[in-house]
Protein backbone atom coordinates (compact mmCIF):
# COMPACT_ATOMS: atom_id res chain seq x y z
CA UNK A 1 0.00 0.00 0.00
CA UNK A 2 1.39 3.91 0.10
CA UNK A 3 1.47 6.07 2.40
CA UNK A 4 -1.87 7.93 2.47
CA UNK A 5 -3.91 4.14 2.27
CA UNK A 6 -1.79 2.92 5.66
CA UNK A 7 -2.16 6.33 7.53
CA UNK A 8 -5.93 6.16 6.73
CA UNK A 9 -6.09 2.33 7.59
CA UNK A 10 -4.27 3.00 10.73
CA UNK A 11 -6.70 5.90 12.03
CA UNK A 12 -9.40 3.66 11.28
CA UNK A 13 -8.84 0.93 13.41
CA UNK A 14 -7.90 2.47 16.42
CA UNK A 15 -11.63 4.24 15.88
CA UNK A 16 -12.49 1.33 15.51
CA UNK A 17 -10.67 0.02 18.94
CA UNK A 18 -12.40 2.75 20.48
CA UNK A 19 -16.07 1.31 19.39
CA UNK A 20 -15.08 -2.22 20.91
CA UNK A 21 -13.86 -0.28 24.33
CA UNK A 22 -16.65 1.92 24.52
CA UNK A 23 -18.97 -1.71 24.39
CA UNK A 24 -16.62 -3.62 26.59
CA UNK A 25 -16.78 -1.23 29.28
CA UNK A 26 -13.63 1.07 29.01
CA UNK A 27 -14.69 3.75 27.19
CA UNK A 28 -11.57 5.93 25.76
CA UNK A 29 -12.09 9.69 26.64
CA UNK A 30 -12.33 11.86 23.48
CA UNK A 31 -8.56 12.99 23.72
CA UNK A 32 -8.01 9.51 23.96
CA UNK A 33 -9.45 8.75 20.98
CA UNK A 34 -8.37 11.66 18.55
CA UNK A 35 -4.37 11.23 19.84
CA UNK A 36 -4.87 7.68 19.19
CA UNK A 37 -6.07 8.01 16.20
CA UNK A 38 -3.60 10.00 14.62
CA UNK A 39 -0.79 8.08 16.40
CA UNK A 40 -1.89 4.80 14.31
CA UNK A 41 -2.12 7.28 11.37
CA UNK A 42 1.81 8.00 12.23
CA UNK A 43 2.25 4.29 13.45
CA UNK A 44 1.37 2.84 9.90
CA UNK A 45 4.10 4.73 8.03
CA UNK A 46 6.53 3.78 10.42
CA UNK A 47 7.22 0.12 8.95
CA UNK A 48 8.41 1.26 5.69
CA UNK A 49 11.95 2.87 8.03
CA UNK A 50 13.34 0.24 5.57
CA UNK A 51 12.33 2.09 2.34
CA UNK A 52 14.35 4.70 1.47
CA UNK A 53 11.67 5.55 -0.82
CA UNK A 54 8.57 5.52 1.56
CA UNK A 55 6.92 8.66 2.93
CA UNK A 56 8.37 8.26 6.40
CA UNK A 57 12.30 8.68 4.49
CA UNK A 58 10.82 12.74 3.66
CA UNK A 59 9.42 13.07 6.80
CA UNK A 60 12.19 14.23 8.87
CA UNK A 61 14.85 15.31 6.32
CA UNK A 62 18.31 13.64 6.75
CA UNK A 63 17.30 12.37 10.05
CA UNK A 64 14.78 9.95 8.32
CA UNK A 65 16.90 9.52 5.38
CA UNK A 66 20.08 8.20 7.40
CA UNK A 67 17.99 6.63 9.54
CA UNK A 68 16.04 4.31 6.50
CA UNK A 69 19.49 3.39 5.06
CA UNK A 70 20.70 2.38 8.91
CA UNK A 71 17.26 0.20 8.89
CA UNK A 72 17.50 -1.48 5.97
CA UNK A 73 21.13 -2.41 6.52
CA UNK A 74 19.86 -3.54 9.49
CA UNK A 75 16.97 -5.37 8.20
CA UNK A 76 18.76 -7.27 5.34
CA UNK A 77 21.59 -8.76 7.88
CA UNK A 78 19.24 -9.99 10.10
CA UNK A 79 17.03 -11.35 6.44
CA UNK A 80 20.57 -13.34 5.79
CA UNK A 81 21.38 -14.27 9.02
CA UNK A 82 18.04 -16.08 9.85
CA UNK A 83 16.38 -17.07 6.19
CA UNK A 84 15.22 -20.26 5.99
CA UNK A 85 16.04 -23.32 3.16
CA UNK A 86 13.15 -22.15 1.13
CA UNK A 87 14.03 -18.41 1.21
CA UNK A 88 15.10 -16.47 -1.53
CA UNK A 89 18.24 -14.41 -1.51
CA UNK A 90 17.73 -10.64 -1.02
CA UNK A 91 19.73 -7.58 -2.32
CA UNK A 92 17.69 -5.25 0.44
CA UNK A 93 15.99 -5.14 3.50
CA UNK A 94 12.63 -4.00 2.43
CA UNK A 95 9.46 -5.79 3.49
CA UNK A 96 11.91 -7.83 6.37
CA UNK A 97 12.39 -7.46 9.52
CA UNK A 98 10.42 -4.27 10.32
CA UNK A 99 7.14 -5.85 8.66
CA UNK A 100 6.76 -8.73 11.71
CA UNK A 101 4.55 -8.79 14.27
CA UNK A 102 7.71 -8.70 16.79
CA UNK A 103 8.80 -5.68 15.49
CA UNK A 104 5.48 -4.09 16.07
CA UNK A 105 5.61 -5.41 19.68
CA UNK A 106 8.87 -4.55 20.44
CA UNK A 107 8.46 -0.93 19.00
CA UNK A 108 5.24 -0.25 20.76
CA UNK A 109 6.48 -1.73 24.55
CA UNK A 110 9.21 0.52 23.71
CA UNK A 111 7.18 3.47 23.54
CA UNK A 112 5.58 2.99 26.46
CA UNK A 113 8.30 2.18 28.45
CA UNK A 114 10.09 5.53 27.22
CA UNK A 115 6.31 6.95 27.91
CA UNK A 116 6.29 5.71 31.45
CA UNK A 117 9.67 6.83 32.86
CA UNK A 118 11.04 8.89 30.39
CA UNK A 119 8.55 12.19 31.53
CA UNK A 120 7.28 14.46 29.94
CA UNK A 121 9.91 15.26 27.09
CA UNK A 122 9.36 11.37 26.25
CA UNK A 123 5.84 11.80 25.73
CA UNK A 124 5.97 14.77 23.76
CA UNK A 125 8.26 13.20 21.32
CA UNK A 126 6.29 10.17 20.57
CA UNK A 127 3.45 12.65 19.95
CA UNK A 128 5.78 14.97 17.83
CA UNK A 129 7.14 12.03 15.70
CA UNK A 130 4.02 10.33 14.93
CA UNK A 131 1.97 13.22 14.43
CA UNK A 132 4.76 14.08 11.72
CA UNK A 133 4.46 11.28 10.28
CA UNK A 134 0.29 11.94 10.48
CA UNK A 135 0.46 14.96 8.70
CA UNK A 136 2.70 13.42 5.77
CA UNK A 137 0.26 10.39 5.53
CA UNK A 138 -3.27 12.13 5.86
CA UNK A 139 -2.44 15.38 4.61
CA UNK A 140 0.09 14.33 1.83
CA UNK A 141 -0.83 16.48 -0.83
CA UNK A 142 -0.68 19.40 1.39
CA UNK A 143 2.72 18.11 3.22
CA UNK A 144 4.50 17.68 -0.46
CA UNK A 145 4.09 20.87 -1.01
CA UNK A 146 4.67 22.53 1.90
CA UNK A 147 8.18 23.68 3.71
CA UNK A 148 9.24 20.63 5.63
CA UNK A 149 9.65 23.09 8.78
CA UNK A 150 6.02 24.32 8.63
CA UNK A 151 4.66 20.62 8.81
CA UNK A 152 7.72 20.09 12.03
CA UNK A 153 5.95 23.11 13.97
CA UNK A 154 2.65 21.78 13.48
CA UNK A 155 3.59 18.48 14.74
CA UNK A 156 5.51 20.25 17.57
CA UNK A 157 2.52 22.59 18.42
CA UNK A 158 -0.14 19.91 18.04
CA UNK A 159 1.86 17.80 20.45
CA UNK A 160 2.01 20.63 23.03
CA UNK A 161 -1.26 21.28 23.09
CA UNK A 162 -2.27 17.81 22.98
CA UNK A 163 -0.87 16.82 25.71
CA UNK A 164 -1.86 19.86 27.92
CA UNK A 165 -5.47 18.24 26.81
CA UNK A 166 -4.20 14.73 28.06
CA UNK A 167 -2.92 15.58 31.14
CA UNK A 168 -6.01 17.07 32.99
CA UNK A 169 -7.87 14.89 35.40
CA UNK A 170 -10.18 12.68 32.88
CA UNK A 171 -8.66 13.42 29.77
CA UNK A 172 -7.30 9.93 29.75
CA UNK A 173 -3.40 9.96 30.34
CA UNK A 174 -4.46 7.39 32.68
CA UNK A 175 -6.57 5.46 30.55
CA UNK A 176 -7.09 1.39 30.52
CA UNK A 177 -3.79 1.49 32.86
CA UNK A 178 -4.63 3.36 36.32
CA UNK A 179 -1.97 2.30 38.93
CA UNK A 180 0.19 4.92 40.37
CA UNK A 181 3.04 5.89 38.03
CA UNK A 182 1.10 4.26 34.76
CA UNK A 183 0.17 7.59 32.70
CA UNK A 184 0.85 7.11 29.23
CA UNK A 185 1.22 3.49 29.38
CA UNK A 186 -1.42 3.05 26.37
CA UNK A 187 0.97 4.95 23.99
CA UNK A 188 2.71 1.81 22.85
CA UNK A 189 -1.10 0.40 22.03
CA UNK A 190 -1.62 1.97 19.06
CA UNK A 191 2.01 1.95 17.65
CA UNK A 192 1.40 -1.49 17.96
CA UNK A 193 -1.56 -1.38 15.65
CA UNK A 194 -0.35 0.73 13.28
CA UNK A 195 2.26 -1.32 12.70
CA UNK A 196 0.50 -4.14 12.37
CA UNK A 197 -2.30 -2.54 10.13
CA UNK A 198 0.88 -1.72 7.74
CA UNK A 199 1.64 -5.03 7.95
CA UNK A 200 -2.06 -6.39 7.14
CA UNK A 201 -2.20 -4.05 4.15
CA UNK A 202 1.05 -4.86 2.75
CA UNK A 203 0.09 -8.59 2.72
CA UNK A 204 -2.55 -7.59 0.73
CA UNK A 205 -0.27 -6.31 -2.26
CA UNK A 206 1.09 -9.01 -4.71
CA UNK A 207 3.85 -9.10 -2.73
CA UNK A 208 2.67 -10.63 0.40
CA UNK A 209 4.22 -9.52 3.39
CA UNK A 210 6.14 -11.91 6.26
CA UNK A 211 4.60 -11.07 9.37
CA UNK A 212 4.82 -14.37 11.06
CA UNK A 213 8.73 -14.05 11.22
CA UNK A 214 10.21 -15.94 13.22
CA UNK A 215 7.76 -18.63 13.38
CA UNK A 216 8.56 -21.04 10.31
CA UNK A 217 6.58 -21.88 7.86
CA UNK A 218 7.61 -25.16 6.23
CA UNK A 219 11.04 -24.48 4.86
CA UNK A 220 10.56 -20.78 5.30
CA UNK A 221 10.89 -18.27 7.67
CA UNK A 222 9.97 -15.25 5.99
CA UNK A 223 6.93 -16.56 4.08
CA UNK A 224 5.01 -13.83 2.26
CA UNK A 225 1.54 -14.08 3.73
CA UNK A 226 -1.48 -12.89 2.14
CA UNK A 227 -4.99 -13.58 0.10
CA UNK A 228 -5.05 -15.83 -3.06
CA UNK A 229 -2.81 -14.32 -5.80
CA UNK A 230 -6.20 -13.28 -7.48
CA UNK A 231 -7.43 -11.11 -4.62
CA UNK A 232 -4.49 -9.32 -4.37
CA UNK A 233 -3.21 -5.90 -6.26
CA UNK A 234 -0.33 -3.61 -6.52
CA UNK A 235 0.37 -0.53 -4.51
CA UNK A 236 -1.26 2.13 -5.53
CA UNK A 237 -3.67 0.85 -8.16
CA UNK A 238 -7.50 1.52 -8.77
CA UNK A 239 -8.45 -1.38 -5.97
CA UNK A 240 -6.62 0.93 -3.68
CA UNK A 241 -7.64 4.25 -4.57
CA UNK A 242 -11.06 3.92 -5.13
CA UNK A 243 -12.11 0.72 -2.94
CA UNK A 244 -10.03 0.90 0.30
CA UNK A 245 -9.49 4.39 1.04
CA UNK A 246 -13.68 5.07 0.47
CA UNK A 247 -13.83 1.96 2.92
CA UNK A 248 -11.16 3.32 5.60
CA UNK A 249 -13.22 6.91 5.35
CA UNK A 250 -16.64 4.52 6.21
CA UNK A 251 -15.45 2.67 8.38
CA UNK A 252 -13.47 5.28 10.76
CA UNK A 253 -16.60 7.12 10.92
CA UNK A 254 -18.46 3.93 11.94
CA UNK A 255 -15.94 3.65 14.46
CA UNK A 256 -15.78 6.98 15.78
CA UNK A 257 -19.48 7.05 15.97
CA UNK A 258 -19.70 4.00 18.39
CA UNK A 259 -16.46 5.04 20.11
CA UNK A 260 -18.69 8.26 21.14
CA UNK A 261 -21.69 6.30 21.91
CA UNK A 262 -23.73 7.89 19.01
CA UNK A 263 -24.91 4.47 17.56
Amino acid sequence: MMGPAHSLSGAAAWLGVGAAAAAAGYAMPWPVLVVGALITAGAALAPDLDHKSATISRAFGPVSKALCGIVDDLSHAVYKATRGPGDPRRNGGHRTLTHTWLWAVLIGAGASAAAVFGGRWAVLTILFVHLVLAVEGLLWRAARVSSDVLVWLLGATSAWILAGVLDKPGNGSDWLFTGPGQEYLWLGLPIILGALVHDIGDALTVSGCPILWPIPLGRKRWAPLGPPKAMRFRAGSWVELKILMPAFMVLGGVGAAGALNFI
